[in-house]
């Protein structure tokens, strides 16, 4: 019988079960109540008899694999009952030989819901030995949902990674590895289980890449007589030292791992001798609570009298330790022979953290208290989760799972931790979404800086917000949080839906004002014809005025008359009781076209305003749009939208020319491009400040790669005050160029 597919275990299987079954009933003791085990063997032997179970990709039994994440699950990680159980009887449950409302009565609701998450998650890997894309979301919900999932899946990988060295599934082996590289050794790392994820690092580097794992592997090996004696030489005079000192302590030396070890090769261009702190060596120090950052600092004090250190390479987690619980203070010295070597102080308690990652931070919460920054983690996820593109949820899961931080402060003194390369606007969403939307920079140290700024350890960082921002699309490409991500998706279509929603209200109002009817199926032809995917975005641009909406209405009767078989030039006979005699002003427009509009604010019987889409000032040359129902509009003849205009709607094109007469201040917007200095809005705002009858409505400036682009929004009279102070701004230092929108 195929061994894949038997159900039946193999002499070496039960061995090997009868081995777990002893560990697993002295782990027992500690981790089950009594009869738990002695239920849980009466559920195995029922699905053992049962014949329900199949062996998965690689060919491994099922409750082999169970049995073995189980021990891992107590002996690793340090999980209790519930989960411990809920690994052991998933696979009965799951081949239906028992069901969950047995397991609650047997065991209760804790350890039923367990196995729920765990079903949830194994049936998304039956077709795959890796989890597909498009079931990425489902497995980030159930992670979500229960953070001891998570890590019974950590341990069920590492317990994988370990049995697949010799399988024949090659593919299966590459993406199960590539799966534990990208989304389980991150994870483990983020949840301060730093022994699994190396060891998920070092196993998925072995089995992607094979001949560069055992380059280093060789490497270490002919090194470590030379490396063993170095480390006793380094160590042996800190171990006099700290006993004089009346520390009690252990020490330990450990080649950093051959990931590591890779990964610094890759980055810095160098061979493994090439790398300068290939080993660390840890003090642990036995201390009582009260005095354990004393003992540390003390201890820290004690190594760098004695060896040179690095202060680049200082890394401080004792006073502000990192979000899953981690504490530990590192630090670089020179030791002898000229070779940098890392030191790491902790305590008893925080070893044991930073060996077994969250069970131990919450075992001592009691003792320390505070709340695990983890669980500020999990609630960003379930943010990030309402997302659309499973593609881009994966990618931000990924980088929320980076571990490196930096902290912050508000003006108050409140700490906040993001993650190292976050932003002034991560950090303002990161405070309350509404500060996020309405973030126009900050300052920090007294110095203004943009929303761009990344943030360094240690800023005081003062948002500056004002109620005329809103949200951009581009600030997605500016925040590197999901929770920043996620807020400013929600904001703009909540801004989009409420601008469409204004547009719909004017162009059904015009619509009967004008009596013209409504037909929604030719109504979607026609934003259809325009060029329009989405009801949405065709609203968004009558909103933005990059859309007349009287072309829109010309455009849709025409295709409501043509839908109706009626000819477009075919006008009703007017009866001669309802001719209406036109004003002398508008029979002028219309009699003769070489005839041309004087703009005057005084003139009168014709209704016009300036058009937004190119901004005309007094001395631009312009021209008159005749619309329905809005009266004329005044374009500049380089207007964007006058050669549409023009060859669609020439028979309504009037000559105009300004008055004499001036005082009216027209809204002009320009465009400012340059080096992105310190101080150049502070320049550019001096510079307008200072011209006479110009007012400065709004700017709005975003940097990039050293450079800035912004636009302002001036009130002036005529071109040439706009001519002299485009002139003005140009001479500023740091400006590129400056162009009229």
């Amino acid at each position: 019988m195929d061994k894949t597919k038997s159900d039946k275990f193999s002499p070496e299987e039960i061995d090997k079960v009868k081995g777990l079954d002893q560990e697993l009933s002295r782990l027992a003791e500690k981790a089950l109540q009594p009869g738990d085990y002695d239920m849980v063997r009466t559920y195995l032997k029922r699905a053992a008899e049962s014949g329900c179970m199949q062996r998965d990709t690689f060919g491994f039994h099922p409750l082999l694999n169970d049995l073995e994440t189980a021990v891992l699950v107590v002996q690793e990680i340090g999980l209790s009952r519930g989960s411990v159980i809920g690994v052991m009887i998933s696979t009965p449950v799951k081949c239906g030989s028992v069901t969950i409302e047995q397991v609650k009565k047997d065991f209760g609701e804790d350890v039923a819901h367990i196995i729920k998450g765990l079903l949830r998650i194994r049936d998304l890997y039956k077709k795959s030995a890796a989890v597909e894309s498009e079931n990425f979301r489902s497995l980030l919900v159930t992670f979500a949902e229960d953070m001891r999932v998570i890590l019974i899946m950590l341990a069920n990988r590492v317990n994988t990674m370990r049995k697949i060295k010799d399988t024949p599934q090659v593919e299966a082996q590459r993406k199960v590895s590539m799966e534990a590289a990208y989304l389980y050794a991150p994870l483990a790392h983020k949840l301060g289980l730093y022994k699994l994820k190396s060891e998920l690092e070092d196993l998925s580097l072995k089995y992607l890449e094979h001949d560069a794992y055992y380059h280093i592997k060789e490497k270490l090996n002919e090194t470590k007589r030379s490396r063993d004696a170095y480390i006793a030489d380094f160590i042996d005079p800190i171990e006099k030292k700290l006993r004089e000192a009346g520390l009690k302590f252990h020490m330990k030396g450990r080649t950093k791992s051959i990931h590591s070890i890779w990964q610094k090769m890759k980055k810095q261009h160098v061979g493994v001798d090439g790398v300068y702190d290939l080993f660390a060596i840890r003090i642990i120090l036995d201390s009582e609570a009260e005095k354990e950052k004393m003992d540390c600092w003390q201890t820290f004090s004690i190594i760098t009298d004695m060896y040179q250190s690095n202060p680049k390479r200082m890394r401080d987690w004792l006073s502000v330790p990192k979000s899953n619980g981690y504490e530990s203070l590192h630090i670089t010295v020179l030791g002898p022979k000229q070779k940098w070597v890392e030191v790491q102080i902790r305590t008893e308690r925080m070893d044991d953290i930073a060996e077994h990652g969250l069970a131990a931070h919450w075992r001592y919460k009691g003792i320390r208290g505070g709340q695990s920054g983890v669980d500020e983690w999990l609630a960003n996820v379930r943010s990030v989760l309402e997302t659309g593109d499973d593609m881009q949820l994966m990618d931000q899961f990924k980088q929320d799972l980076v571990e490196d931080e930096v902290f912050v402060f508000t003006p108050k003194g409140d700490l906040f931790k993001l993650p190292m390369g976050a932003t002034v606007l991560d950090f303002a969403y990161s405070i309350h979404t509404k500060v996020g939307d309405q973030c126009i920079g900050a300052k920090i140290g007294n110095k203004n800086v943009t929303i761009r700024q990344k943030l360094q350890s240690g800023d005081q960082v003062e948002i500056l917000t004002s109620k005329n921002q809103t949200p951009k699309q581009d600030w997605l490409n500016i925040v590197i949080t999901g929770k920043a991500r996620t807020k400013i998706r929600q904001s703009i279509k909540e801004l989009e839906s409420k601008q469409a929603s204004m547009a719909k209200e004017v162009l059904e109002r015009k619509m009967n004002n004008r009596k013209i009817d409504y037909d929604e199926a030719v109504f979607m032809h026609t934003i259809t014809k325009m060029g329009y995917k989405s009801v949405t975005d065709f609203y968004a641009d009558i909103a933005n005025d990059t859309l007349d909406i009287n072309q829109v209405l010309e455009t849709y009767a025409a295709a409501l008359k043509h839908a109706r078989g009626e000819a477009e030039h075919t006008l009703p006979t007017q009866s001669a009781k309802d001719f209406v005699m036109q004003p002398e002003a508008e029979r002028k427009l219309y009699a003769n076209n070489d005839d041309v509009m004087v703009i005057d604010e005084n003139l009168k019987g014709i209704e016009f305003q300036m058009a937004k889409c190119c901004q005309p000032v007094y001395g631009d040359d312009v021209f008159g749009f005749v619309t329905n129902g809005s009266g004329i509009k005044i374009h500049r003849t380089d207007c964007p939208n006058a050669p549409q205009l023009r060859q669609r709607f020439g028979y309504r094109i009037v000559k105009a020319r300004w008055a004499g007469k001036r005082g009216t201040q027209y809204p002009i917007t320009l465009h400012v491009v340059g080096n992105d200095d310190l101080g150049i809005v502070n320049n550019i705002t001096s510079v307008i400040s200072k011209e006479e009858k110009i007012i400065l409505r709004s700017i709005s400036i975003d940097s990039f790669d050293g450079l800035f682009s912004g636009r302002l929004t001036v009130m002036l009279e005529d071109t040439s005050k706009l001519q002299k102070l485009i002139k003005k701004l140009k001479t500023i230092k740091g400006i590129k160029n400056v162009s009229r929108s």
